[in-house]
């Protein structure tokens, strides 16, 4: 039996994705199109796209349906609060390639989006989307995934932190039993540790009465290098 956490949580996705698209008369869940996550601070962590459609998609990735182990292990479901979705069922009749294309350009402008947003200038996307010109948004919708009265507890610093740090573990050993792994996969670690160190500086600076210390201390550009395209041995030279 699920935990009361776990039965709300899918509650309020199913009722997300039962949420109608106006634009195309269907069911979100139904709908192709491109998708973001959000930690309990608003914080972009992950963006991606479906051409198959949400219901499926994000199914695999919070309700731990994904076959791929390692990509469910680097998105902790738990540290995923809200939800952002962009249908773009109005292209699903296109040809594949103009379709590709079309829903490559919306994801990588939503990532791009995602990463002037983010306070640490990097989210948790192993693989960087298809580099492509900028395009507008569509319409999107957002939605909460916190229970409510479960938010005090689930977003409580400790918790957190002990979350962060078991996934960062968890992530590392695949590295380490893998023995070669991309390098997409090693700035996730990178990132997930940035995100684990400014959270646990935060609690540090709360105990002793101190300011937040400023997630720019953090030179993370400095860290994982250009997270705007995927790094190529052209970039090396």
């Amino acid at each position: 039996m699920p935990t009361a956490f776990v039965r709300g949580f899918r509650e309020l996705l199913a009722e997300a994705l039962d949420s109608v698209d106006p634009a195309s008369g269907k069911r979100l869940g139904s709908c192709i199109g491109v998708y973001a996550f959000y930690d309990y601070d608003k914080e972009p962590i992950y963006v991606g796209q479906t051409r198959e459609d949400f219901g499926t998609r994000i199914g695999r990735h919070l309700r731990g349906q994904r076959s791929d182990t390692l990509a469910y292990r680097i998105l902790d479901p738990f540290e995923v609060a809200e939800m952002e979705l962009y249908p773009l069922e109005f292209l699903r009749d296109e040809p594949t390639p103009d379709k590709k294309a079309k829903v490559d350009a919306v994801e990588y402008s939503a990532y791009v989006h995602a990463i002037s947003e983010s306070k640490y200038k990097a989210i948790l996307n192993e693989k960087i989307p298809p580099v492509s010109e900028p395009v507008e948004l569509p319409p999107h919708f957002r939605f909460n995934l916190i229970p409510e009265g479960m938010r005090e507890e689930r977003e409580h610093p400790d918790v957190r932190i002990a979350r962060r740090a078991e996934t960062l573990a968890r992530v590392a050993a695949v590295a380490h039993e893998r023995g070669e792994v991309s390098a997409g996969l090693r700035r996730v670690i990178v990132i997930q540790a940035v995100r684990l160190a400014d959270l646990a500086a935060a609690r540090l600076a709360y105990a002793e009465g101190r300011k937040r210390p400023d997630p720019a201390s953090i030179d993370v550009p400095a860290l994982v290098g250009n997270v705007m395209k995927e790094f190529t041995e052209s970039d090396a030279d």
